[in-house]
């Protein structure tokens, strides 16, 4: 992926979807070429020079300060995951072209994962490729275990699989998220060559992934729930939450929850007893 070239289509994406009324210009007349902003008027609005933001979308960022990004930020009316990103693709953390080392699940955290018996939870890393697991996520989603290891990206599996979409009810919404995470995960880490070959592979495999890529959307795993629609276990309503680890934040812990008492709760405790009763028989049979 292009730092220079992202940043720019970032940049003009959120331009046309203002409209100069909304940030307190006066409308001018006359049909208007391209949707929402014009180049000058987001410059005006940040305060800057409009030779300087046109440098700025050009990917031309050497000597960008914090100030003028802010106030461009403001500008553009961006939310918090927005401007991070903005941030990752102004002045990148690694430089382009520089791999980072393989990402490993220490011991501690698989036995931590392999403890929640009713919990569904899974570790999910750089460019959504799906680190660990226990045995109720891999029950409730697929089996990551008879996936090669470097086909274990969850947005591989929503855009390529077609179980997945069947899966979802909300499919839809659910590849959205996909892509709005893998546009963040990607500006972090710009020159990525796995990450770039995903997002080919992925664009050129999936006219909904293009589609949906195209949008510019940004947007962190925090917090949610999904509808899923499982062959065995029938309709679950969960919830999720992420909890990032410390020593990499590139890492992520994603488990979910449901409401006590509900069908979906019944559900899911079905769905873990006959994972745990596959476990006692796959355990009987190795001694």
């Amino acid at each position: 992926m292009d730092r220079r070239a992202e940043l720019g289509e970032f940049l003009r994406s959120r331009r046309a979807r203002l409209r100069p009324e909304e940030i307190g210009l006066p409308p001018y007349g006359g049909r208007r070429r391209v949707p929402g902003l014009r180049r000058e008027e987001l410059a005006q609005v940040a305060g800057v020079s409009v030779d300087y933001y046109v440098r700025l979308e050009q990917g031309r960022t050497e000597h960008v300060s914090q100030a003028v990004l802010d106030a461009v930020a403001r500008a553009l009316r961006l939310d918090p995951d927005e401007r991070l990103h903005l941030g990752n693709l102004a002045r990148p953390h690694r430089p382009d072209g520089v791999p980072r080392p393989p990402q490993r699940v220490l011991p501690g955290l698989q036995r931590l994962l392999d403890s929640m018996a009713d919990v569904p939870a899974y570790v999910v890393g750089l460019g959504t490729r799906v680190l660990a697991w226990n045995r109720l996520a891999a029950a409730l989603i697929t089996d990551f275990g008879a996936l090669q290891p470097d086909r274990r990206e969850l947005a591989r599996l929503v855009f390529l699989d077609e179980a997945a979409r069947e899966l979802y009810e909300d499919w839809e919404g659910k590849a959205r998220d996909v892509v709005a995470y893998l546009r963040l995960d990607a500006g972090r880490h710009p020159g990525d060559a796995g990450l770039s070959a995903l997002i080919g592979e992925l664009s050129i495999g999936s006219r909904d992934f293009a589609r949906l890529w195209a949008g510019q959307e940004v947007r962190d795993k925090t917090r949610g729930g999904y509808v899923f629609r499982h062959p065995a276990a029938g309709r679950l309503e969960l919830a999720y939450e992420t909890l990032r680890l410390p020593d990499d934040p590139d890492q992520a812990l994603i488990a979910y929850t449901v409401e006590p008492d509900s069908p979906s709760r019944a559900a899911l405790l079905l769905l873990a007893g006959c994972t745990q009763r596959f476990a006692r028989e796959d355990h009987q049979q190795a001694r």
